[in-house]
Formats: C-alpha cells, sequence, structure tokens
C-alpha cells in the first residue's frame, strides 16, 4: 500500500496543484481541499497506476523545453507564412508515425508535444502498434512526410532522454542505429 501510494505521489500532487489553479487561489484551504479531491477522485476512478521511471534528467529536460519553445516560434512563423502566401495553398497529409518505446506515458507525452507544435495535430494513436497519426500541413513531397515523421522521433527521443528509464533510452539509440543502418543499405523507412 505504501509503495503504491509512493509511486502515485506525482501524480497526487499533479491534481492538487491543477485544483489550485483552476480555483485560481494559492492557499492552505485550496491545498487542503485539492488534497481530498485528488484522493476522491483516484479512489473512484480507479485508474491504473502509472509507472514513473524514478529517473529525471535535468539537463535533458531543459534541452527539451528550449527545443520546444524553439519549435512553437518557429511552426507559429511557418504556419503564418503558409497561410498569407498568396501563391500556394498549404497542402495536408494524414502522417504514421511508429514510436520506439512502448510506454503509454511517454507515448502520451510525445502526442501531446507533436500535437502543441503549430502545423500539426494527433489525431488517433493506436496503443498496441504504438503508431500515432498524425495530421501536418505545410506538407507536398515525401522528405516533407518524411521531415515531419522524424520531428516527432525526435520529441520522443527528447523525452525519453529526459524522464525515460535508462532501458527506453538504451532502445531508443538501438532503434536509431538500426534505421540509420537501413537508410545506408538503401531500404527506406514507411
Amino acid at each position: 500500500m505504501l509503495a503504491r501510494t509512493w509511486r502515485q505521489l506525482p501524480f497526487l500532487l499533479w491534481l492538487v496543484a491543477l485544483w489550485m489553479l483552476l480555483w485560481g487561489q494559492l492557499t492552505w484551504l485550496a491545498f487542503f481541499t485539492g488534497v481530498i479531491a485528488a484522493i476522491v477522485v483516484t479512489r473512484v476512478f480507479r485508474l491504473p497506476p502509472v509507472e514513473l521511471s524514478g529517473r529525471v534528467h535535468l539537463w535533458h529536460g531543459l534541452v527539451f523545453v528550449l527545443e520546444f519553445i524553439g519549435s512553437l516560434v518557429l511552426g507559429s512563423l511557418t504556419v503564418a507564412w503558409q497561410v498569407l502566401d498568396p501563391r500556394r495553398l498549404p497542402q495536408a497529409a494524414i502522417i504514421a508515425v511508429h514510436l520506439r518505446t512502448d510506454d503509454d506515458l511517454i507515448m502520451t507525452h510525445t502526442a501531446v508535444t507533436a500535437s502543441l507544435i503549430p502545423g500539426s495535430l494527433v489525431l488517433d494513436a493506436d496503443r498496441d502498434r504504438r503508431i500515432l497519426y498524425l495530421h501536418a500541413i505545410g506538407v507536398s513531397s515525401d522528405r516533407d512526410v518524411e521531415k515531419q515523421r522524424d520531428s516527432v522521433l525526435r520529441w520522443e527521443k527528447r523525452i525519453v532522454q529526459a524522464v525515460g528509464s535508462r532501458a527506453q533510452v538504451a532502445s531508443v539509440k538501438q532503434a536509431e542505429m538500426d534505421a540509420a543502418a537501413r537508410r545506408s543499405s538503401g531500404g527506406g523507412r514507411r
């Protein structure tokens, strides 16, 4: 019981913080009612426990945040240019991205990150096959599709490096080496 509560502590703290933000109050009353609400929510809605790796790499977390902010700005400017460019209409595509890790939390973080970058939106996630289906604008060639796919995989890599387990980090590195070997031997990934 104590081990389960310890594993769920980050989730409970997140619910308390969310409660306080929703009420717009950083008071003791909001904190204690948030604790009560978090306990009620986690007991009434029996969600499977979220297994965290217990590993947080601050440097990679900072790199993720900085790259994310840069991508937000660049994505906003790119989408604005595509919309305002009178010479052409932006084309769109639905792109399947096969993720390299088998972790629901990493998949969720990757999907949210990819959706927050202007110009792309995750439409569906196939949990069993680890595939995200992404709608992207500004895609007019196979090269653009691969660029978008590589962007999502880069977000997955950044998230795994920041909060993934050592096994997940090794899995992503191995998948990158396998993909590089396939590309150098002439085989592509679809």
